[in-house]
């Protein structure tokens, strides 16, 4: 290989990743502010993004609306479910007592329901894709290429990750939910309903889910399988901290980046390796995660 075809391979490897990297890191986003306000990993991550998918699907195609309508109804629709799973079974699990396997179960058992639901409505027997509200033309940047379609992903993503980051950081809800994440007993006593909180992030992992959705399926096909790219998400928050909302960012990002330099150098087969190299490489060097902090020991 010559070093043209080199710096050719290396530039469309990392630009190609931060497109893919930034979906990751949508997700992760979603899974770590989950776990870090109810201590339980969301399972079903995956699956309320492939649900977002068949909601804007099915509002396009068979409601025949128009693509203005459908963005904001698919975003309160998997928002609504999200909060609705927390209200009725989440916190009914919790107030019998329900110990941190049973909440990881109800997690799983909403992503077979959805997956389940899909598969009996018949909505997964023909795999589509959303029609692509931006161009596939190419755009060069340096020697790579990528489409305008691509771009816009990325933008997106990261003006979602800014809104995000701006919620946390100044108003009243995001606050609450960093304290609830810090120490809930201590929330708790100040006033803030644990409830309640842990409800709207459950609404927020809806959201990301969704956009995520909207982001992604104009590239690849919706099924039922296209969850996987939650196992992604997974890998990205354990690469950067499962407990870092900074770091479930530059997880995806690096997740990202690694995938298409690994397809780009070595071979499209090694794509599938690459993430859970990555996850063994973390766990050896940084158990915590790249942005994870001080390991912390738990008595169970």
């Amino acid at each position: 290989m010559s070093f043209s075809d080199f710096w050719l391979f290396l530039q469309q490897g990392l630009l190609s990743g931060l497109v893919t990297g930034s979906v990751y890191a949508l997700l992760a986003l979603a899974i770590v502010a989950v776990f870090k306000t109810t201590d339980v990993p969301n399972f079903a991550q995956g699956e309320m993004m492939m649900i977002g998918g068949y909601v804007a699907l099915s509002l396009l195609l068979l409601a025949k609306l128009p693509y203005a309508a459908v963005i904001p109804l698919t975003l309160v629709i998997v928002a609504l479910g999200g909060a609705l799973f927390q209200r009725v079974v989440m916190e009914r699990v919790t107030g019998s007592r329900g110990v941190g396997v049973q909440l990881v179960i109800a997690t799983l058992g909403l992503a077979y329901f959805l997956k389940g639901l899909v598969r009996q409505t018949g909505l997964g027997d023909t795999p589509r894709s959303l029609p692509a509200l931006v161009s596939g033309d190419t755009v060069l940047i340096g020697d790579a290429a990528l489409t305008r379609l691509d771009i816009a992903i990325f933008v997106v993503a990261v003006v979602v990750m800014v809104l995000i980051y701006l919620m946390f950081t100044y108003t009243r809800i995001g606050k609450a939910m960093r304290a609830v994440g810090m120490n809930p007993r201590a929330a708790q006593i100040v006033g803030i309903r644990l409830s309640r909180i842990r409800m709207l992030v459950w609404a927020m992992s809806g959201l990301i889910s969704a956009i995520a959705a909207l982001l992604i399926t104009p590239k690849v096909l919706v099924t039922p399988d296209i969850a996987h790219i939650a196992i992604l998400a997974y890998a990205a928050a354990i690469v950067g901290g499962f407990t870092s909302l900074p770091g479930a960012v530059l997880g995806g990002l690096i997740i990202g980046v690694v995938e298409n330099l690994v397809g780009l150098f070595i071979s499209t087969n090694a794509i599938v390796v690459a993430p859970f190299l990555a996850i063994l490489v973390t766990l050896i060097v940084r158990p915590q995660g790249l942005l994870g902090g001080k390991v912390q020991v738990k008595k169970v």
